[in-house]
């Protein structure tokens, strides 16, 4: 089947108690059991297993194509569980555009938990090769990157993974299964935010893992999970699942709208750079074409001037709102150096877009009055 009818009919068996279409949400926190406590049983406690968060990871496995699927209560928390349970001493190559969260998590860290870590621009092969090291372990990738949408070939980076002894794990929040698929490119293990377009709706926190293999690793996060909490609620696991039954047509419509704004930007005077992966100006648009299904919903742009004209830009738009987080159905700005704080790496003039569901006309009057 299409990923499209994938999306729509994963896990998504009528109920058979009731019939019902929709999936019933299992709220309850604990399940009866045998007397011996130790024998076979499908639940037992909702952090260790529930029916809801199970339907979900059998819809996202079979999205990203993976062995097996684990849902966490937020894309920090997924992110953290596969990080801890790397071999102590182990060395990390995360690309140095990484959503500055997971960078700040390892740069406060890693030394506690005696990994190293070294940021590397992952576009450049040349340069993930020159940055390995004999106890490399983990390339952390994230393509199309946040807030510079730069693209790094999953194919290429597998390639020198695995001949390192590493594994590559992808976080594809930005593409989404639908227009990325890291697992059929060689990566190990991919990593959603399903806060974002999965879930589609700016009114849930998730995130998710989904690996190639049900391997060592993804025993130990498993049991990691489990032992440390950060397991996903089920009506958050229900709300996502939700999501995922219109993300196609929803994405679609968010890069349709992302491509035209990111045309009209690429044309105004009072724009010295856009970065989005649609566009035939971006540096990456060969991987784009080769690897992914659409340049997705995700634009930056940076602003002709000064840092308080690009602040004083986002503040002036009406129809995008000033907030934190992406893919909901709404349009959203971000001053993205204002958000990560003084050590940002961000250029001081660029906002990051999320482009929504509105008229793309209408997306476009609020820019062109805003930039003035």
């Amino acid at each position: 089947m299409r990923l499209e009818t994938v999306a729509v009919h994963a896990a998504a068996e009528v109920d058979r108690e009731t019939g019902a279409v929709a999936p019933p949400i299992h709220l309850s926190t604990t399940f009866e059991h045998p007397a011996d406590a130790g024998a076979p049983s499908a639940y037992l406690y909702a952090r260790y297993a529930n029916p809801t968060q199970d339907r979900l990871e059998t819809a996202l496995a079979a999205l990203d194509g993976g062995a097996c699927a684990l849902a966490f209560a937020s894309g920090m928390a997924a992110a953290t569980a596969l990080l801890q349970n790397l071999a102590p001493g182990s060395h990390v190559l995360m690309a140095d555009d990484t959503y500055f969260a997971v960078r700040k998590l390892a740069q406060t860290w890693f030394a506690r938990w005696n990994l190293e870590l070294t940021l590397v621009d992952m576009t450049d092969a040349d340069q993930v090769r020159a940055a390995l090291r004999p106890n490399t372990r983990c390339l952390w990738a994230e393509t199309p990157s946040n807030p510079l949408l730069k693209l790094s070939s999953v194919a290429a980076l597998a390639e020198i993974a695995h001949a390192a002894g590493a594994v590559l794990v992808v976080d594809a929040t930005f593409a989404t299964p639908l227009l990325l698929q890291p697992l059929a490119l060689g990566a190990d293990v991919v990593m959603h935010s399903t806060t974002k377009y999965l879930a589609g709706h700016s009114d849930v926190t998730g995130g998710a893992l989904i690996f190639a293999r049900e391997d060592e690793l993804a025993v130990a996060v498993r049991e990691s999970r489990k032992l440390l909490g950060a397991v996903a609620n089920p009506f958050a696991s229900w709300l996502v699942l939700r999501g995922l039954r219109t993300l196609a047509p929803r994405l679609d419509w968010h890069q349709r709208n992302a491509t035209a704004v990111a045309q009209f930007l690429q044309g105004h005077a009072g724009v010295s750079a856009v970065h989005y992966p649609g566009l035939d100006s971006h540096p990456q648009r060969a991987t784009a074409l080769a690897e992914m299904r659409g340049p997705g919903g995700m634009l930056s742009f940076e602003v002709a001037g000064t840092r308080a004209r690009a602040i004083e830009v986002a503040s002036r738009l009406r129809l995008f709102i000033n907030a934190t987080s992406l893919g909901g159905y709404e349009s959203l700005v971000e001053h993205r150096q204002s958000v990560e704080g003084p050590t940002s790496p961000t250029p001081e003039t660029l906002l990051r877009l999320s482009v929504g569901l509105e008229h793309a006309e209408d997306l476009i009057a609020d820019l062109e009055q805003a930039l003035g």
